[in-house]
């Protein structure tokens, strides 16, 4: 139906927020994306595959976007006893801060995760260590409030190739490193759909030219890997889909072509990270002193953000995109920083 699902019951039904604040949209085939509510409008997705009255709910949002998944349910008819499975695709907090709490409401809900990542969703802390390492524990504790840990006994490790029964079809869990060594896909045959998470890059609905989404990638602080990242994009295209879905922000199309896109400018974040390890190189080795070269070069995470900065402005302009430069920058912010200190930390391992 493609059509947005809007005030399905009264606003006075059970749940605390009012249906009309939901951006809910049903792509057809029992597959939903939900707009998380985290940051800005549509900077975070939470997709729902229905089928014959069970969910799965892919991915969280935060502790914040509970209301919003509890309000989907009650517009498309559904309890929270009809939900199978909550499937986080990895565990950054941004996709899996609020799995703890729905995991409190729906009872029967198994948490589906990479074997990397359970320990971590059943004992929180070192991950909420890990991104105040990021981004302060101030912004860490505002963003995604207490974590609440999930019972160790349903939670469900995904192995590659795992079959999950939902309804009258079956979905399918992938190995899918590259943004991180705990990330997976889920792979519905039933509605050729692959949920992506973070590993088939980043694409913002305000990019979109004549129905044409724009991907760009990204990558973590702290487990970036180029060759599994494309190695995962290679198996995402092989796949036979109508659609890929991403956490930011939902469907995209025309997968095959996208990939080979999101192949180019991987090859360029690795570019700009090599220009800019190699000049601070130079540097180091031409005699100046330590506080001379430091004020000469600056951070190398830095320059490498100005460098994914006009990456970014260059692709986005030959994709055919109106915004101002000065819009798509403040659009991808965030995921620059991210993206350079990504690639910085891949530079110090590569080596």
């Amino acid at each position: 139906m493609n059509q947005t699902v809007r005030n399905a019951r009264s606003a006075d039904s059970e749940n605390s927020l009012p249906l009309s604040a939901l951006d809910l949209v049903d792509h057809g085939r029992g597959v939903f994306a939900l707009d998380a509510g985290y940051v800005r409008p549509r900077m975070a997705a939470i997709h729902l595959i229905v089928d014959n009255g069970r969910v799965a709910v892919v991915d969280t949002g935060v502790n914040d976007s509970v209301p919003r998944v509890e309000a989907a349910l009650a517009a498309l008819g559904l309890q929270a006893t009809s939900v199978d499975y909550v499937v986080l695709t990895h565990i950054h907090l941004d996709h899996a801060g609020g799995a703890g709490r729905l995991m409190q409401l729906f009872p029967q809900a198994k948490l589906v995760v990479h074997p990397r990542g359970a320990r971590h969703m059943a004992d929180p802390s070192k991950l909420i260590a890990g991104a105040a390492a990021v981004y302060g524990a101030a912004q860490v504790h505002a963003l995604y409030g207490d974590v609440v840990p999930v019972d160790a006994l349903r939670i469900i490790e995904a192995t590659h190739d795992l079959r999950l029964p939902l309804g009258g079809r079956e979905l399918v869990c992938l190995d899918a490193p590259g943004h991180a060594k705990h990330h997976l896909c889920l792979f519905d045959p039933y509605a050729g759909a692959a949920f992506t998470g973070d590993a088939f890059g980043l694409s913002y609905r305000e990019l979109d030219v004549d129905g044409r989404q724009f991907l760009f990638p990204t990558t973590t602080p702290v487990q970036f890997d180029p060759d599994s990242m494309q190695a995962t994009i290679d198996m995402i295209a092989a796949l036979p889909l109508t659609a890929a879905y991403l956490t930011h922000y939902s469907r995209v199309h025309d997968v095959p072509a996208q990939a080979e896109a999101l192949h180019r400018r991987v090859q360029g974040h690795l570019a700009v990270a090599r220009r800019e390890h190699a000049h601070e190189k130079r540097l180091q080795e031409g005699g100046e002193s330590p506080a001379a070269a430091e004020r000469a070069r600056g951070s190398l995470v830095t320059r490498i953000r100005e460098g994914l900065s006009t990456l970014l402005v260059d692709e986005a302009a030959a994709f055919g995109c109106p915004l101002p430069a000065a819009d798509v920058l403040a659009l991808y912010a965030t995921d620059l920083e991210l993206n350079a200190q990504g690639l910085a930390v891949w530079l110090e391992t590569a080596e």
